[in-house]
């Protein structure tokens, strides 16, 4: 096998760096309705086959990719409603040391 990757696991996710898929040799040669288009409609037909089998691997990808970064933003909240918590924890910590002070200086 000449090519690195496979359709189920390529080297490469952009398509467009991809090897160009070959011929199949269990597609019948000849059509029921011939291909009157210009020489390159093979080449088109193979392309368009071979963006509709990464059409679901690049949803795939791009729905995790948008769960990754909703996890993410969802961890960032949660570090400032911490942080925020125990600033307010600190404070109320700092008022009862400020109120002990006053309380034995003016004793």
């Amino acid at each position: 096998m000449n090519t690195a990757g496979t359709i189920d696991r390529p080297l490469t996710h952009d398509p467009k760096k991809q090897a160009p898929m070959k011929p199949s040799t269990s597609e019948p040669t000849g059509f029921a309705t011939p291909d009157f288009t210009m020489n390159g409609a093979t080449g088109s037909r193979q392309n368009r086959t071979r963006e509709m089998q990464l059409i679901p691997e690049a949803l795939a990808r791009a729905h995790m990719h948008e769960r990754l970064h909703e996890a993410e933003q969802e961890r960032r909240a949660m570090r400032l409603v911490t942080a925020r918590r125990m600033q307010r924890r600190a404070e109320r910590a700092s008022m009862r040391a400020r109120r002990a002070l006053a309380m034995a200086v003016m004793q």
